[in-house]
């Protein structure tokens, strides 16, 4: 049966596709879209079964939920342009990862409104072609406690995991997804930097340490970080790790691969909870920037 919450997006640009179709596709009722660009909405309302709003009041008038999906500095602002309009009954929405409802969406009480974030944990890069995918991905959601079980189970219903988070856990929450995808990218480069120092160029470096990448990622993934943990700092080799640390000269790059290496370490122990790494954490320590 299909879901009565009619839903509206502001915004029409990868997300808002992305959201819309998957939404749609899943039975969700999407009733169209607002865009600063009306040739964007309409597109947008083309690839989704749905309508091009031509104002606010209009996506206000016509939908239960409406999701605003425009880049993260620029929702508080749509807001409150909403906010002109009668949001009384309202569930609103955003797709930001960093922010969270309450500091967003002023005076929703007075409103007579709700709001939620609705984070997909997945790279939204294509307009036409990522709501593929995302049945696959994770979702992260908090907001308002009314309708807040409601929206989980609709979207678990299109296939997708979620888990609900405090708000105060939003910036955390955040920082461990950068982490785990944007931080990767400094180590991958700290390592490309000195394999061009050894010899190789850009291309061949990246080459070269794509399938040791490839691999790790699905070990990663198959037995977790702990068991999946190969290398010097597993074994307990204070020789290698000193001689790591001796021969990378610029400090910051040593400072990166200490801070990650004690985060390892921790891992080793836990794994090899008879094992003394204290001599080699004195090492790692002591080359801290």
């Amino acid at each position: 049966m299909r879901d009565r919450l009619r839903i509206g997006f502001i915004g029409a640009g990868k997300v808002g596709f992305s959201l819309g179709k998957f939404f749609s596709e899943g039975g969700l009722n999407v009733s169209g879209y607002f865009s600063r660009n009306p040739a964007s909405a309409r597109e947008a309302a083309d690839f989704t079964g749905s309508q091009a709003f031509e104002t606010l009041a209009d996506v206000a008038k016509a939908c239960d939920a409406i999701i605003i999906t425009v880049p993260d500095g620029a929702i508080a602002n749509v807001y409150q342009q909403l906010r002109a309009h009668d949001l009384t009954g309202k569930q609103i929405c955003h797709c930001s990862g960093s922010l969270n409802a309450e500091e967003v969406f002023c005076d929703l009480d007075a409103q007579g409104a709700t709001g939620y974030s609705l984070h997909p944990l997945f790279p939204v890069s294509s307009k036409t072609e990522t709501y593929k995918e995302l049945a696959h991905a994770y979702f992260c959601i908090e907001g308002s406690p009314e309708h807040l079980d409601e929206w989980k189970s609709r979207i678990e219903g299109l296939g997708p995991k979620v888990q609900l988070i405090s708000s105060t856990a939003k910036k955390r929450y955040h920082a461990a997804c950068c982490i785990s995808s944007n931080l990767v990218c400094a180590l991958v480069n700290q390592s490309i930097q000195m394999l061009c120092s050894c010899g190789f160029n850009k291309d061949d470096a990246l080459m070269a340490i794509a399938p040791l990448m490839r691999a790790n990622v699905e070990h990663i993934i198959e037995a977790g970080p702990r068991d999946a943990l190969t290398g010097p700092v597993e074994r307990n080799d204070v020789s290698t790790v000193q001689a790591h640390l001796t021969c990378i000269d610029d400090p910051l790059e040593r400072n990166l691969y200490s801070l990650a290496s004690l985060e390892l370490v921790k891992l080793a122990q836990e794994r090899h909870p008879e094992a003394d790494f204290a001599q080699l954490t004195q090492i790692i320590s002591s080359n801290q920037g």
